[in-house]
């Protein structure tokens, strides 16, 4: 059994390892030779011929976790994350004969984290607001497109320089003079 988990295609990585240190250790070799044949510490051979000589093809597994079990598989983490890569339902488009539209007029013109929230719910996710986040901040995904409104790509648009309206006066300020505030003697 231990030999046909060694050379299996489909079984998880680690265990495959594992059986292929048990194999290797049958065929004669070392310690040291099959950790160089496996890329591995010495200690990590040492600590699986020990776990499988205590335990049997039992020792090869993992050990149960404590904690609570994810809610959320991989597989729904990373249709969330393809969501963000696809543009908001509300977000305007120009058509064939250059009018803006929108696919759903309803809809945000930009991901929220609420509305990421609704639109995973609809792909059949059940997740809320706040763990939408935190898988957004783990995978390292921007979900905000924030722009200011004095970078505007629009060549009509004139800029009023730093940042302050220009029906705004810029308030005057006046000369200071040096009067000592002690009588220094």
């Amino acid at each position: 059994m231990t030999a046909r988990l060694a050379g299996a295609r489909k079984a998880p990585a680690d265990l495959v390892m594992r059986a292929r240190i048990i194999a290797l250790s049958w065929d004669g070799l070392r310690v040291a030779a099959i950790a160089a044949e496996l890329g591995c510490h010495a200690k990590t051979v040492r600590w699986w011929l020990h776990r499988f000589n205590d335990l049997g093809l039992e020792g090869l597994e993992d050990r149960p976790v404590s904690g609570r079990p994810q809610r959320i598989t991989e597989a729904e983490r990373s249709r969330i994350v393809a969501l963000v890569r696809q543009a908001s339902p509300g977000r305007l488009t120009r058509g064939e004969g250059g009018e803006l539209a929108a696919d759903d007029e309803a809809g945000p013109p930009e991901w929220t984290l609420d509305a990421l929230a609704e639109a995973a719910r609809r792909h059949g996710i059940d997740v809320g607001r706040s763990q939408v986040r935190r898988i957004l901040l783990a995978e390292g995904v921007r979900w905000r497109r924030t722009r200011s409104w004095v970078r505007s790509k629009d060549r009509d648009f004139e800029g009023k320089g730093r940042g302050s309206s220009a029906s705004t006066p810029a308030r005057l300020t006046a000369p200071r003079s040096f009067v000592p505030t002690s009588s220094g003697r």
